[in-house]
């Protein structure tokens, strides 16, 4: 029970870049249990976590701010093809293509905590 407690308050912030980067993190760690859930063949699990993973991308498409400029506009459209891939992934057991959502995923984390401090 502790270590719930102290999680859901550690996913409480009032920063919206602290809460980006959960999102983001968050993402990485579904798609962790996406590959592992292919390797061991549980379907059940696999789809679970890619949805979970789907609903994290659109979660952070509904935050973009399209009158801030191009750079949302990029974005929705990375994480749309995100979206494209996981699914793909998921139909055909590519856990080379999970894998590379990973590395976009991984690239965002760096570039988020350059772009803010953090």
């Amino acid at each position: 029970m502790g270590i719930e407690v102290y999680n859901r308050q550690n996913a409480v912030s009032d920063d919206p870049y602290v809460l980006i980067l959960k999102l983001y993190e968050g993402l990485l760690k579904y798609l962790s249990f996406v590959k592992t859930a292919m390797e061991e063949d549980d379907i059940e699990a696999k789809f679970t976590y890619i949805n979970k993973s789907v609903a994290i991308f659109d979660e952070l498409r509904n935050v973009l701010d399209f009158e801030g400029g191009e750079v949302s506009h990029y974005l929705d459209g990375l994480y749309l093809y995100q979206i494209e891939t996981l699914f793909s992934a998921g139909v055909d057991d590519n856990v080379n293509a999970v894998h590379q959502v990973m590395k976009v995923t991984q690239g965002l984390i760096d570039a988020w905590k350059d772009e803010t401090g953090l």
